[in-house]
């Protein structure tokens, strides 16, 4: 009975042991998963970035671990691409996030930026006339002392506010010399030559132009245009007569539209010829084309005919001078027809005088439209009658 005792009171002792066991077990795991869940906790609070003050200087970041940041490199191999391009041609680097937006999101952006104001068009209605102005005596001798009031200009009869540019003779010339070259003035031309080189020795000054062409069977250019007066004396003294026929409409065409194309509207535009005027070769322009284009480049006309008086033994060279005279008479110019070659000089004597003591005047036209038709101008002395004007007898108005 005894030892049947002893050994239920041993069984329940193991069993106690091992009910402890169990629960000594179970609180330990418990514990456990406890701190585990606990640990991430504190990662996530440990890696939220923190918010970096605005002034806060800023420091070079930590260069990473070649071997650990390879992986995020081979991720994102499309922003290593924009910085070899980069490098490659810096004119076409990538647009940063801003420039990428349209302009007016980037504008909304920038509070208290206004937009610039549209420039506004200006646009001018009326255009500046000018008129070079010869004044003489009646002994022919230049009138340098008049001022605007000196002078009424009308326009299609209407009287325009005149005004003077520049001192007598200062303003800048642009002056196209022409050589007849062909077989008419052969025996004469040498001294022509000669004479031509005196006068443009005289009349350019610094800051003026000339351009030379020769009148042959075509218009030739001979000297281009040029400030230099020894270039250019070379020039005309290099050019040699031909036995061509005479393409003078087409070359004063064409030294028209050079000397507009090579000067600015400001300066005074001078045309002199050494000619007969007798046209035996020109395709495709006659008298009246001549005088538009001479009008419309707003250049003076002089001719000088070297054939003297014998021109009025025939029909062809009286019509040769009549046309030259028309010109000179409608652009301002003179057409000269000395008695003998010896007075070749002192007629360039006179073309000199002349240049050098001309007026520019200058008016805005009272009529601003711009319809390109040709405008008649009359000018006119306000006080004295004895002075003799010459001056252009109208221009083409501005076409839109």
């Amino acid at each position: 009975m005894t030892g049947k005792k002893s050994y239920l009171n041993l069984r329940l002792a193991l069993l106690l042991a091992l009910g402890c066991f169990f629960l000594g077990m179970i609180a330990f795991e418990s514990s456990g998963q406890e701190q585990s869940q606990s640990k991430p906790k504190q990662s996530e609070q440990s890696e939220r970035p923190r918010k970096v003050p605005e002034n806060a200087p800023k420091t070079d970041p930590v260069k990473p671990d070649p071997a650990k940041s390879e992986p995020a490199q081979k991720e994102q191999p499309s922003e290593s691409k924009p910085a070899e391009k980069s490098l490659e041609t810096p004119q076409q680097a990538p647009a940063t996030q801003d420039q990428q937006k349209p302009k007016d999101q980037q504008d909304q952006q920038k509070p208290g930026k206004q937009p610039d104001p549209e420039p506004e068009t200006i646009r001018i209605d009326s255009r500046l006339v000018t008129v070079p102005v010869s004044v003489t005596d009646a002994n022919g001798n230049p009138i340098r002392n008049l001022t605007a009031e000196d002078f009424v200009v009308e326009e299609d009869g209407v009287n325009q506010q005149v005004q003077t540019l520049g001192e007598p003779g200062k303003t800048p010339i642009e002056m196209v010399l022409l050589f007849d070259v062909s077989r008419s003035i052969r025996n004469r031309f040498d001294f022509e030559r000669e004479a031509a080189s005196r006068f443009v020795n005289q009349v350019l000054k610094p800051g003026d132009g000339i351009s030379i062409f020769a009148i042959g069977t075509t218009p030739k250019l001979a000297v281009a245009r040029t400030d230099n007066v020894e270039k250019a004396v070379t020039g005309a003294m290099a050019i040699q007569p031909t036995e061509d026929s005479t393409a003078f409409h087409d070359t004063i065409v064409r030294a028209a539209q050079h000397i507009s194309d090579t000067s600015s509207p400001e300066v005074r535009r001078v045309m002199v010829v050494l000619s007969d005027g007798e046209d035996t070769n020109s395709v495709r322009f006659k008298l009246g084309d001549s005088l538009r284009e001479l009008q419309r480049a707003e250049c003076l006309f002089y001719s000088i005919n070297p054939s003297g008086p014998s021109i009025f033994l025939n029909r062809i060279s009286v019509k040769g001078q009549d046309g030259m005279f028309k010109l000179a008479t409608d652009t301002g110019g003179m057409a000269f027809l000395p008695d003998k070659l010896e007075d070749l000089t002192q007629v360039f004597n006179q073309i000199t005088a002349e240049l050098q003591a001309q007026y520019l005047l200058g008016y805005y036209s009272t009529n601003d439209t711009n319809d390109g038709k040709f405008r008649r101008i009359k000018v006119k002395a306000a006080k004295s009658s004895e002075l003799r004007i010459r001056a252009k007898t109208g221009y083409f108005a501005a076409k839109e």
